[in-house]
């Protein structure tokens, strides 16, 4: 299934991996479980069903798979469909899979520690979570890593990290990261000014549909 879905030594074919991954998830297979989940929310060789997307996700989270896990954190942040808006149960399973290593949950934790979502607000534990995020190599993390030394967030003050960091997740494709960066080089904001590579990155970040970007260009 996960041959067919990616197009691995076979032809893509998303229906067909759709298929095998429902007949291997009723054997238990947790991956298998994770990826019927992940082609009901979106819609990949079945129609979109973010109800059975939940169910199979939740069934991958209890059995400790942490990218079911984080999906399940996520439904809970932002109310999903059917599933109710709970802030707590979301810092539960994001907890549970960045003890599992979960790059992506270690992020959103990060970033409910900034925001006080279902958790204190804590500057100094968001900005440790986005440290160890970005020494992941996970984008977003390198780029509100960027942010935090950017805006004194947690840590103090360092533009030239900002701009290292922005830098680097802007050259992995990150869009906010891109719009950062250029607005870095607009402002002469603890680099020199170049306009000509703000317009670059304004246009980078812009081309990936990045509102703020198409509004600074």
């Amino acid at each position: 299934g996960y041959f067919s879905y990616y197009g691995i030594a076979v032809n893509e074919n998303i229906e067909k991996a759709f298929n095998l991954f429902i007949n291997a998830s009723e054997e238990n297979h947790i991956l298998a479980q994770y990826f019927v989940g992940h082609c009901y929310r979106y819609g990949n060789g079945i129609m979109k069903n973010e109800k059975l997307a939940f169910k199979y996700y939740e069934k991958s989270a209890n059995k400790n798979f942490s990218s079911g896990q984080v999906s399940i954190g996520y439904f809970y942040e932002k109310g999903i469909v059917s599933v109710k808006k709970d802030f707590k149960k979301a810092v539960y399973w994001y907890e549970k899979a960045a003890n599992n290593g979960n790059l992506m949950a270690i992020y959103n934790l990060g970033n409910c520690y900034r925001n006080g979502i279902g958790i204190e607000k804590d500057y100094n534990k968001s900005f440790e979570l986005f440290k160890q995020s970005a020494e992941g190599g996970y984008s977003s993390g390198i780029m509100m890593l960027g942010y935090c030394y950017n805006n004194g967030i947690g840590t103090k003050i360092d533009k030239q990290k900002a701009f290292e960091l922005y830098q680097n997740a802007a050259n992995l494709g990150h869009d906010i990261a891109q719009n950062n960066l250029a607005l870095m080089y607009e402002k002469g904001d603890g680099i020199s000014k170049d306009i000509d590579k703000a317009i670059y990155w304004y246009e980078k970040s812009a081309n990936q549909g990045y509102g703020l970007a198409k509004n600074n260009l």
